[in-house]
């Protein structure tokens, strides 16, 4: 398949809406192809572009607050006007378009966090230089961290899995510093990413996920967020998650 056709299937690709067998082809082709690779990259920063431009342009709380106290004449006058019988009936429909609301922001909360981290993790396969330290020994990429983050994290002995360390490089979530660790499995290329929990921008629930053509993995240990992401089977990322989670 020519370049060209690759070329418009990426916005499929970036939006999670090719088939995980399309998606793993898709990744293979743009880890062989610097001119694919670099035009996912362009679509990734405007992606993330588009999406900052968004959330700065949300109302704030104190215009909602003003709205609602203009609001508030109009909702006494109607509430006087109301039959009684009326009343149960509008509590249910608030109670209910309330919890609806509050469930739809979560779940779309969660949708923009875990399209960031695929973001990252797709423009670090299509970089150049995926990572900013190269290296394949723990003992090197984790001190590589040290006056960079405000944490530190442990690294798994590799040795006897089939995973190997590519090496780290700085990764910023709502401008929030963390670690992102990219490792090899045969021809799968596989990000861990580590940020603080305390952060926003983490809040991503804990367990197994197939969302954007990605598996994805995450978990909650020592104050730090784990996010495991990649094209790779969900076993395998199962078991990468597992010796992260051990630290040894």
């Amino acid at each position: 398949m020519g370049c060209e056709a690759w070329s418009g299937r990426l916005d499929a690709y970036l939006d999670g809406e090719l088939t995980p067998g399309e998606a793993a082809e898709l990744g293979r082709h743009l880890r062989t192809c610097s001119a694919c690779s670099a035009d996912a990259l362009d679509r990734v920063q405007l992606k993330r572009s588009v999406a900052a431009a968004g959330r700065r342009y949300l109302p704030s709380a104190e215009l909602r607050a003003r709205i609602s106290r203009g609001a508030e004449p109009s909702r006494r006058l109607l509430r006087w006007r109301w039959p009684i019988l009326a009343a149960p009936a509008a509590l249910i429909m608030t109670l209910s378009i309330a919890t609806g609301l509050y469930v739809g922001r979560s779940y779309a909360r969660r949708e923009r966090v875990y399209s960031e981290f695929t973001d990252l993790h797709v423009a670090a396969l299509a970089s150049a230089t995926p990572v900013d330290i190269v290296s394949s020994d723990r003992h090197t990429v984790k001190p590589w961290f040290q006056g960079k983050i405000p944490f530190t994290f442990n690294l798994p002995d590799l040795q006897g899995s089939e995973f190997s360390l590519v090496g780290g490089r700085l990764a910023y979530l709502a401008q929030a510093p963390g670690a992102h660790l990219v490792f090899r499995l045969r021809k799968h290329l596989i990000s861990a990413f580590i940020f603080q929990a305390a952060a926003d921008a983490t809040n991503v629930p804990s367990g197994s996920v197939h969302a954007l053509s990605f598996n994805t993995e995450s978990w909650t240990q020592d104050g730090l967020r784990y996010v495991v992401i990649g094209d790779a089977g969900s076993g395998d990322i199962e078991a990468l998650s597992r010796l992260l989670r051990t630290g040894r």
